[in-house]
């Protein structure tokens, strides 16, 4: 089966993704995950007499992404999930957004609760008059003596966003944990459709506050493609440092939290201060120390002068030398490795399996990363070494974040001493109608995922966003299989996953 093959960034005319039957459609997914390849999004098209299914697939060894479709006329699909169990939330999220029942799905149930996309159409048959609450579902139970259900959430102790968490425990031992968000669904989909306007690129900004540079690059890149823009030179380097210190404050951040949450406090006490100090270089750069406003269609909306420059170097230098003298303290530390390693472990197989992305991927010895793999600005250029690790647990996440630490400080440093000259800027003239585009950027989570499609106006009929959380919250059930329940807290932090990134 032949698939329609576009690049990062770039896009297609809709009528070029090939129109499969439901059983062709089933298997070349099947096809290209057995190859290697893996399921970046799959989402539905409200086609008004029936539904249309779109899958991207990513080619991470070739560098390509994959498209194709196919049409459900009678809301019921049979499931990949048995043979593919990447896509078991994506079938989920269709069948909540346009009451396609998924035949087959092992664990079918609401994601985020709400109501259907397409009134009269409800993959559940709930009556209308019912109100929807998040969490309101059948959780798995394991029964038998001695086995106890504990419940956390969606209200936690700390000031965290809310979601709730379903243990079924032996004593202290964690048979299974269920996972249930959708606390925080706004919808944001549904308000991008028939843009681009001016609210559009607020709604990217917000889509999840700590990756503001990793979802609105993503956004604009796609809207780029769109119009058939390129960016300037200076651009796109300035994008890349903006967003590698957003990747730079919250890994920071992650390791104080991470250390803390064990007690240990001389390490968590300088990486609080020091992600501070990483958030007010975005600052300096913009003037929003989350990065809203930075990143603009057609290239960014600031620039940086030589005495902002000259500070920025001063300041890193400064960063360099004070996160490896408190980040190193903690690899000594027999009583943080003690609870680091050997907890929490995801193998390589689940996580190939799963469709892990970002840290969580990279820990457990899959070299995955977009600014590789699928480059785009200034990364088809300059090119940051994947940093990885194979254990698989606490230890290797937390790791694998200092590597990335000094990798980003390093490609940063370099970027200002040699920033290229020229514009900032340029003008995005109208995108093009009938068209599919494809955007993928490296957050610091992960693979952030935009698929934008024209309508015959060249405006959004549909607009799907993947958070890399999307792809790992199953990852972070699969961490706690066999673990102590007081293991949770290390496992959580070092998954330092998004809720509103995957309610949407």
């Amino acid at each position: 089966m032949s698939l329609a093959i576009l690049g990062n960034g770039r896009s297609i005319d809709l009528n070029s993704v090939p129109e499969l039957t439901g059983a062709e459609f089933r298997q070349a997914i099947l096809d290209g995950v057995e190859a290697g390849q893996r399921v970046a999004a799959l989402f539905g098209v409200d086609g008004g007499k029936g539904v249309a299914l779109i899958v991207i697939l990513a080619d991470d060894r070739q560098s390509l992404l994959r498209a194709a479709g196919t049409t459900v006329d009678d809301d019921r699909f049979e499931s990949i999930t048995p043979r593919c169990p990447q896509v078991q939330l994506f079938e989920r999220e269709i069948g909540e957004q346009f009451g396609i029942r998924f035949d087959g799905h092992p664990w079918f149930k609401p994601l985020r609760f709400h109501r259907s996309y397409r009134p009269g159409h409800d993959a559940w048959d709930r009556p209308a008059d019912r109100e929807i609450v998040p969490g309101d579902m059948e959780f798995y139970r394991v029964s038998g003596d001695q086995v106890n259900e504990v419940a956390v959430g969606p209200v936690h102790a700390g000031i965290i966003e809310p979601g709730h968490f379903r243990f079924q425990c032996y004593g202290e031992d964690v048979f299974h944990l269920e996972t249930s968000l959708g606390y925080q669904h706004r919808g944001v989909e549904q308000a991008m459709l028939g843009g681009p306007t001016a609210r559009t690129i607020h709604y990217a900004e917000t889509l999840s506050g700590d990756a503001t540079i990793g979802h609105c690059a993503a956004y604009c890149t796609a809207l780029e493609g769109l119009a058939r823009c390129q960016k300037p030179a200076r651009a796109q380097s300035l994008r890349g440092i903006a967003l590698e210190l957003e990747r730079l404050a919250n890994h920071v951040g992650d390791l104080g939290a991470l250390v803390g949450d064990v007690g240990f406090l001389p390490t968590a006490s300088f990486c609080g201060r020091l992600r501070g100090d990483f958030l007010n270089m975005t600052a300096l750069l913009c003037g929003s120390r989350f990065g809203r406003g930075m990143i603009r269609p057609g290239g960014v909306a600031f620039d940086a002068d030589e005495h902002r420059i000259e500070t920025l170097l001063n300041r890193l230098r400064t960063a360099k030398k004070e996160c490896a003298s408190a980040i190193e303290l903690l690899w000594d530390a027999q009583s943080v490795m003690s609870r680091f390693e050997e907890t929490g472990i995801v193998s390589q197989e689940i996580a190939t399996e799963l469709g892990l992305v970002g840290v969580v991927a990279r820990a457990s010895g899959l070299t995955r990363d977009a600014r590789l793999d699928h480059p785009s600005g200034i990364f088809r250029f300059t090119q940051i070494p994947v940093s990885s690790e194979s254990a698989g647990d606490v230890f290797a996440r937390a790791f694998v974040r200092w590597l990335e630490i000094q990798r980003s400080l390093t490609f940063i440093m370099e970027q200002l001493q040699s920033l290229p000259e020229g514009d900032i800027r340029v003008r995005v003239q109208s995108i093009e109608p009938n068209q599919l585009a494809v955007s993928l950027v490296e957050g610091w989570r992960g693979e952030i995922c935009h698929v934008a499609i024209t309508d015959n106006r060249g405006r959004f009929m549909r607009y799907k966003i993947v958070d890399p959380s999307f792809h790992n919250w199953p990852g972070l059930a699969m961490a706690m299989r066999n673990q102590q329940i007081s293991d949770f807290p290390i496992c959580n932090k070092s998954f330092s996953l998004s809720y509103c990134g995957h309610d949407l």
